[in-house]
C-alpha cells in the first residue's frame, strides 16, 4: 500500500502546484491521475496554445507550464500513479483515508486534495459499431507507451493537435502511419501542420481527407478498418486505431464519496481552507464551487496553497507554523537539496 500525507486526485496545474506548497511544510504527496501523463488538459488538449494569465509570464505554452510545474516540485519527491482512476475512498477509525483506484492500487492517507479539473477525463469516443469490442484488442484512445506501436501499421483520427503530435512522433516508431480527418483542414499549432505536410511529402505518413472511419474488422483483433471518402467506401489494413477527438470531463465515482454537489462541482468552504463538507477531504481547482468562483489557473494556485496550510494543522494540531518567504527561508527538497538566495556579504566599503 501506497502511504503519504496528502492524496492529490489529479495532475493538473493545480494538483502539481500543491506538492509544491506542500513541499515547504514538509508534507509528502501522492498524486493519482487517470490519464496517462500530468498536466490535464493542458497537456492531454493543448500543449502547444499559450496561456496569458499567468502571473509573471506574459506568455507561455501550456505545456512549458506544466514542464516548468514539473521541474519546481521535483526536489519534493511525489509519487504518481497514472492511467488510474480514483474509485472508492474509506474512512479510517483515526481519521485518515485509504483511496483505491480503479485497477487496485491502494493509497493510505491523511488528506485528499480532489484537483480534478472539470472532473475525470474520458476520451471522446466515435460512434462505430462494436468499438468497445476491439478496445484494448486495437482500439487505443491515449498512446501511453509508444514501443506498443514499434514496427505496427497504425490509423490515427482527429485533426487537433494531439492527432498531429502524436503521428509526427510515431513516423518513427510505426512501420506505416496513416491519418485521417474528416476534414481538409486541421485545427492544430502551424508548425505542426507543416510537419505533418512534410513527412507526408516524404512519405512517411499517409493522409486520407476528407474522410471517417465507418466500420471495424478482425476476429480477435482489429485487421483493418473501413472508411467513407466523400461517399465512396475504402478498406486500410492496420493494427491499430487510434482516434484522438478530445476529452470529456466527469466527476465520475468521486459523486459518490457523499460530498456535496451542485451543477456537478464540489461544494467547499472557500472562506477558509477549501475543504469539503467531509473533514480532511478538500476540492481545490476547477472541480470545486463556491460564491463568486472563477476557474482559473491562478485561482487554483491560491486555492492549493491554503488548502496545504490547513492540511498541516490537521497533521499538527495546535502547532503554529511560522510562514517565511521563501526569498528569507529557501526550498529544502526531500531529496537533499537546497535552493536559496545568494547570502549578503558583510564588507565594509573604502
Amino acid at each position: 500500500m501506497i502511504t503519504t500525507d496528502i492524496l492529490i486526485i489529479g495532475a493538473g496545474p493545480t494538483g502539481l502546484f500543491a506538492v509544491f506548497e506542500a513541499g515547504l511544510l514538509k508534507l509528502k504527496c501522492h498524486i493519482i491521475d487517470a490519464l496517462p501523463q500530468p498536466g490535464g488538459q493542458l497537456a492531454e488538449l493543448y500543449p502547444k496554445k499559450p496561456i496569458f494569465d499567468i502571473p509573471g509570464f506574459p506568455e507561455v505554452l501550456a505545456g512549458d507550464l506544466v514542464h516548468n510545474l514539473m521541474e519546481q516540485i521535483k526536489q519534493f519527491q511525489p509519487g504518481f500513479t497514472l492511467g488510474e482512476r480514483a474509485e472508492t475512498i474509506d474512512k479510517q477509525e483515526d481519521g485518515t483515508f485509504i483511496v483505491t483506484s480503479d485497477k487496485g492500487t491502494k493509497i493510505h492517507c491523511n488528506s485528499v486534495a480532489i484537483a480534478g479539473g472539470l472532473g475525470s477525463f474520458e476520451p471522446r469516443k466515435p460512434i462505430i459499431e462494436d468499438i468497445e469490442f476491439y478496445e484494448d484488442k486495437g482500439v487505443e484512445y491515449f498512446v501511453k507507451n509508444p514501443e506498443q506501436f514499434r514496427n505496427k501499421r497504425i490509423v490515427i483520427a482527429g485533426g487537433g493537435d494531439s492527432a498531429l503530435d502524436w503521428s509526427i512522433f510515431l513516423s518513427n516508431v510505426a512501420s506505416e502511419v496513416t491519418l485521417i480527418h474528416r476534414r481538409n483542414e486541421f485545427r492544430g499549432a502551424l508548425d505542426s501542420v507543416e510537419k505533418v505536410q512534410e513527412l507526408k511529402h516524404a512519405g512517411k505518413i499517409k493522409l486520407v481527407t476528407p474522410a471517417e472511419v465507418v466500420g471495424l474488422n478482425g476476429a480477435e483483433h482489429l485487421e483493418s478498418i473501413d472508411i467513407d471518402i466523400e461517399g465512396a467506401h475504402q478498406k486500410i489494413e492496420t493494427d491499430y486505431l487510434i482516434p484522438l477527438f478530445g476529452l470529456t470531463p466527469k466527476l465520475g465515482p468521486i459523486a459518490n464519496w457523499g460530498l456535496e454537489i451542485e451543477k456537478n462541482a464540489i461544494k467547499v468552504d472557500n472562506s477558509l481552507d477549501y475543504q469539503t463538507n467531509v473533514p480532511g477531504i478538500y476540492a481545490i481547482g476547477d472541480v470545486n464551487t463556491y460564491p463568486g468562483k472563477l476557474k482559473l489557473i491562478l485561482c487554483g494556485f491560491h486555492e492549493a496553497t491554503l488548502m496545504c496550510q490547513s492540511v498541516y494543522q490537521r497533521m499538527n494540531p495546535g502547532k503554529k507554523y511560522v510562514m517565511k518567504y521563501t526569498t528569507v527561508s529557501g526550498v529544502d527538497g526531500f531529496d537533499g537539496t537546497r535552493k536559496e538566495a545568494e547570502k549578503a556579504v558583510v564588507k565594509s566599503i573604502d
